[in-house]
């Protein structure tokens, strides 16, 4: 089992940059394929980006790609997101993920989930 929280999310004004931060606890984080999802009001919730276990393959959504970049520190314990370039689009709850599987987009298929934090892009 896995615990996530999530910090650096905030507000920013369009064309800025933030990064996410996902802190997990226990021994094993290097066994879990880890994915970034976010949720705007009224909206589903939606795949963003995901970094297998190694970190050596990555898997992003169109809306994202060129401007997110996620990357792992399995010594740390810790998945990153870099955001740039955001739009008033990508505001939302971002929310970190992870499975003992191989990449999914669909949020049904993570088992751990933290508690979000909000990213909210001004315009």
């Amino acid at each position: 089992q896995v615990q996530l929280v999530e910090s650096g999310g905030g507000l920013v004004q369009a064309g800025g940059s933030l990064r996410l931060s996902c802190a997990a606890s226990g021994r094993t984080f290097s066994s879990y394929t880890m994915a970034w999802f976010r949720q705007a009001p009224g909206k589903e919730r939606e795949f963003v980006v995901a970094i297998a276990r190694s970190g050596g393959s990555t898997y992003y959504a169109d809306s994202v790609k060129g401007r997110f970049t996620v990357s792992r520190d399995n010594a740390k314990n810790t998945v990153y997101l870099q955001m740039n370039s955001l739009k008033p689009e990508d505001t939302a709850v971002y929310y970190c993920a992870a499975r003992l599987l191989g990449v999914a987009p669909n949020p049904s298929g993570y088992a751990y989930w933290g508690q979000g934090t909000q990213v909210t892009v001004s315009s």
